[in-house]
C-alpha cells in the first residue's frame, strides 16, 4: 500500500480534469452531427428480418410470400365450401354476432373511453417505434441467457463473423456496438446507429403514459360494466369466431353490429390485447430488469431475459397485427358509422366525423415525422424530459434484491465484449508485466485515501459469485467473477457523510474521446453483489473484459460495470464531472445515470 502523491483527503481526482465536458460529437447548437457520432460509426442500415427453421434461415419476403399463398389458398377453399349444405348451417347455428356468448350492450361508447382509444393511439405510436429503435442496438433474439452467436432465431444482420469472436484479439473483436443497425428515420426514433439511449426514453416515457391510461382504462371498464363488451361469458365464443373468420376468408362480410355487440372474432381479439398481450408487454419488460429477474430466479430459466425478448417482440408483432387488421376493418365495414362509434359514441352516419378523425390522424402524422429530426436536434431536452418522467420508477427497481443461484454448468460459452480498450503505452506496460506495478488509486471524500496494488488486492477477503449480465443493449450472459467485496473498500478508506456517489475511472477513453467514467450510487457498494473483480470464469480478466480490475454492481446494467479501473473517487455530487450527466455514456450519448432496467 502507498499514500505517495495521493491526493489530500476531499481533494478532486487528478482524473476529473481527463473528462470531457461536451456533446464532442454534436454541433455548436447541441444537436447531434451524424457522421460524428458514437465516434463516427459507420450507419450500417438494417436488414429485412430473416427467421431460422431449422438449419436454415427464411428471409421476411419469403416469409410474407408464403403467408399471402396461404391466405390465397385458404380463401378459395372456403370460397369453395361456402357452397355447401354443412358450411350454411355451421354459419346459420353460430351467426358470428350472437348473444349466446356476450352480454349485448346499450347507451354506445362512453367518452372515457373514447378518449382513451385515441390517446391509446399516440402512446402506442412512439412506443413501437422506439421500440424498434432499442432492438435495432441488438438485432437478434435468442430464447438461451447467454445470447450465444448462431443460437438466435431471428435477426436483422448477418450472423457473426467467426474470425472475429477471439477474446485474446481485442483488436480484432466483433463487439456489441459493432453488431447494432440503423432504421430509417421515419422508422425508429432516432433512426440512427446505436442511439439506444435516447431511444429508451422515448420508449419508457410514453409506457409509463400507456400504463396509466390502461390502469384508468381497467378501472373504468370494470367498474362501469364496459367489459362485457370484450369478455366472453360462454365457450360459445368459439365456433362463432370460427363462423365469423370463415365468412371472412370466403370474402363475404358478416353483419356490423359492433355499435351493440362485437362478433366473435372481434371480441377474442379485444380480449387477447387488453388481458393478455398488454400485461405480457409489462411483464416480459420488467424481465429487462437485472434485479427483478434475479430476484424471481428467472435468469437462467425458461423464462431468462431473452426469452423475454422474444415474447415482448412477439407481443409487438401482435400488436402491429391488431392495429393493421382494425383499421382495415374499420374502413371496410363501414367507415363513417365506425368512425361515429368511436369519436361522437352514437350509432349515426354524421359526415362530421371523417373530418375529426382525419385531423386527428393529420396531428400523428406530423408527430411521426417530427420525433427522429427533434431527438437528433435536441437530445439533451430528449434525455432530461425523460429522467423527470421516469426517473423514480428506475429508482425504486434498484431495490429488488437479486440472487445467485446460478451453477457453474449455467455459466455462459460466449460473453459479449464491448467498449474501448486502453490504448496507452502505459497500459500495455501493465499487460506486459502481468500489472505487477499496477495501482488502483481510492480518493476524494474519504477519510483514508489508499493506492493498491493487484497483490494487496487479492490479499482482502475474496468472494466469488456467478451473476448474470444485463447490456443495455439487450444481450446478456451468466459469469462467474472473484473479487473483492466493496464493503472491505468502504471500510478501508471511511467515506464522509458527506459522500453521496462514487466514481468509477477508467484507463480506457470513449468513443469520442475523454476518460471513461461512470457514477454509483454510494448505497450500492453496500450491496452483498457489488464486487471489483479480478477473475472471471476462475480465470484472471483479459484484455477484453476489463484487466485488471473492473466492476460488478449487480442492480444496474452492463455500461456502468467500468472496467480497467485506474481510480475510485467519493463525491457529494457528479455534477462538476463531464458533462454532469453521471457518466460517459450518459454525457456522451444521453443515457440515464441510474439504469437498473
Amino acid at each position: 500500500m502507498s499514500d505517495q502523491e495521493l491526493p489530500k483527503p476531499g481533494a478532486p481526482d487528478p482524473l476529473e480534469g481527463q473528462l470531457l465536458d461536451h456533446v464532442n460529437q454534436g454541433r455548436a447548437d447541441g444537436g447531434i452531427d451524424v457522421a460524428d457520432w458514437a465516434g463516427g460509426i459507420e450507419e450500417v442500415p438494417a436488414h429485412l428480418p430473416a427467421f431460422r427453421v431449422g438449419r436454415r434461415w427464411i428471409s421476411f419476403a419469403k416469409l410474407i410470400t408464403g403467408i399471402v399463398i396461404l391466405g390465397i389458398l385458404g380463401a378459395i377453399l372456403c370460397r369453395f365450401l361456402w357452397g355447401f349444405d354443412f358450411a350454411q348451417e355451421f354459419v346459420t347455428r353460430y351467426p358470428g354476432t350472437s348473444s349466446d356468448y356476450v352480454k349485448p350492450m346499450t347507451g354506445g361508447f362512453p367518452w372515457w373511453l373514447r378518449w382513451q382509444h385515441l390517446f391509446n393511439l399516440l402512446f402506442m405510436m412512439f412506443i413501437i417505434r422506439a421500440g424498434i429503435q432499442i432492438l435495432a442496438d441488438h438485432p437478434r433474439l435468442y430464447v438461451n441467457p447467454g445470447s450465444t452467436p448462431d443460437t438466435e432465431w431471428m435477426r436483422l444482420r448477418g450472423a457473426v463473423p467467426a474470425d472475429r469472436r477471439d477474446m485474446a484479439q481485442p483488436a480484432r473483436v466483433w463487439k456489441a456496438k459493432d453488431d447494432a443497425v440503423a432504421l430509417p428515420k421515419w422508422l425508429g426514433i432516432p433512426g440512427i446507429r446505436h442511439s439506444i439511449g435516447l431511444a429508451r426514453w422515448w420508449h419508457f416515457s410514453f409506457d409509463t403514459l400507456w400504463l396509466i391510461n390502461g390502469v384508468i382504462f381497467y378501472i373504468l371498464i370494470f367498474s362501469t360494466g364496459q367489459y362485457h363488451r370484450i369478455v366472453p361469458n360462454s365457450l360459445d365464443v368459439f365456433p362463432n369466431a370460427l363462423s365469423t373468420f370463415f365468412t371472412y376468408m370466403s370474402l363475404h362480410l358478416p353483419e356490423n353490429a359492433g355499435y351493440a355487440t362485437y362478433n366473435a372474432l372481434q371480441l377474442l381479439a379485444y380480449f387477447t390485447t387488453v388481458f393478455i398481450a398488454a400485461p405480457l408487454a409489462l411483464i416480459t419488460g420488467l424481465l429487462q430488469a437485472p434485479s427483478i429477474s434475479g430476484r424471481l430466479g428467472l435468469a437462467a430459466g425458461p423464462l431468462n431475459r431473452q426469452t423475454a425478448r422474444t415474447i415482448h417482440f412477439a407481443v409487438l408483432i401482435w400488436m402491429l397485427f391488431f392495429i393493421l387488421v382494425h383499421t382495415a376493418m374499420v374502413f371496410m365495414t363501414g367507415l363513417i358509422p365506425n368512425l361515429n362509434h368511436i369519436i361522437y359514441g352514437t350509432n349515426t352516419s354524421r359526415p362530421s366525423a371523417l373530418i375529426v378523425y382525419g385531423a386527428f390522424m393529420a396531428g400523428i402524422v406530423v408527430l411521426w415525422l417530427l420525433a427522429s429530426p427533434f431527438t437528433l436536434r435536441y437530445p439533451r431536452i430528449v434525455q432530461k424530459a425523460g429522467r423527470v418522467m421516469v426517473g423514480n420508477t428506475k429508482l425504486a427497481m434498484e431495490w429488488a434484491d437479486p440472487r445467485t443461484g446460478y451453477r457453474e454448468d449455467q455459466i455462459s460459452p460466449y460473453f459479449w465484449p464491448n467498449g474501448e480498450e486502453p490504448r496507452s503505452t502505459v497500459y500495455e506496460r501493465h499487460v506486459a508485466n502481468d500489472f505487477a506495478d499496477w495501482t488502483v488509486r481510492i480518493d476524494g471524500l474519504v477519510a483514508n485515501p489508499v493506492e493498491l496494488s493487484l497483490a494487496e488486492l487479492k490479499a482482502l477477503p475474496k468472494q466469488e459469485q456467478i451473476t448474470q449480465h444485463f447490456c443495455i443493449q439487450g444481450w446478456s450472459a451468466i459469469g462467474k467473477w472473484g473479487g473483492i467485496h466493496m464493503q472491505h473498500i468502504l471500510d478501508l478508506v471511511q467515506p464522509k457523510p458527506e459522500a453521496k456517489w462514487v466514481v468509477f475511472y477508467s484507463m480506457a477513453d470513449g468513443a469520442v474521446g475523454g476518460r471513461y467514467y461512470d457514477c454509483h450510487r454510494i448505497e450500492n457498494m453496500s450491496h452483498h453483489l457489488t464486487i471489483l473483480a479480478y477473475e472471471m470464469n476462475g480465470e484472471p480478466l483479459n484484455v477484453t473484459h476489463g484487466a485488471p480490475l473492473r466492476l460488478r454492481d449487480e442492480v444496474e446494467l452492463g455500461f456502468k460495470q467500468v472496467k480497467w479501473i485506474e481510480a475510485i473517487e467519493f463525491v457529494e455530487s457528479f455534477d462538476h464531472l463531464g458533462a454532469g450527466q453521471g457518466g460517459y455514456n450518459e454525457d456522451q450519448e444521453f443515457y440515464g445515470y441510474r439504469m437498473p432496467i
